[in-house]
């Protein structure tokens, strides 16, 4: 009997184990996200005042007074719904500064979306007005196909569409609509 009684023990906690193993599978993604809605941000981050320095040189400062941060998703993105002011100080401490009322940065693919009252302005006086603006990380290259006035030294160009990289060297307005010349 105590044979028997045994076996069946052996029996059960093989049964028991080999359920364990079967039924075992990598969720750390899951665990992770438990109590994370997937249509709400992993985190909310409010008054950020950040600045990003490089070997004791200032590179950048954002300030934003929220930011939503969908890191959780497939396709993750970071969302300032109340808008942007950054600066980006190059290498001889000129700054250029862009103010947008909304903005989206996807992590994926570098892209920044802004939105709304878009101004860029230079260190050497350039400045863009425009409805929306991207900015290409990986390219270094700005654009937009919305309306724009962008104003240089003498003269505001108005038009459609946008092109420039992130020095504004090449900076064109694509279909100008109108050119003001302007006395300094």
């Amino acid at each position: 009997m105590n044979s028997v009684l045994k076996h069946i023990k052996v029996i059960m906690v093989t049964v028991f184990t080999v359920t364990m193993f079967f039924s075992c599978r990598n969720n750390f993604k899951e665990v992770q996200n438990i109590g994370v809605l997937s249509n709400e941000p992993a985190t909310i981050a409010e008054n950020i005042n950040t600045k990003y320095t490089d070997s004791g040189r200032l590179k950048s400062h954002l300030v934003s007074s929220k930011m939503l941060d969908f890191s959780n998703r497939d396709f993750a993105f970071f969302e300032f719904p109340e808008g942007i002011n950054f600066t980006i100080y190059d290498e001889q401490g000129n700054k250029n500064n862009v103010i947008a009322d909304y903005a989206i940065i996807y992590d994926e693919t570098d892209l920044i979306d802004l939105q709304g009252n878009v101004i860029l302005s230079t260190h050497n006086k350039d400045t863009l007005f425009a409805e929306q603006l991207f900015y290409d990380q990986k390219r270094e290259w700005m654009f937009t196909n919305k309306p724009v006035k962008f104003k240089r030294q003498d003269e505001l160009i108005n038009g459609v569409g946008f092109d420039s990289n992130k020095s504004f060297e090449n900076a064109r307005v694509l279909e100008v609509t109108g050119v003001i010349y302007l006395d300094e």
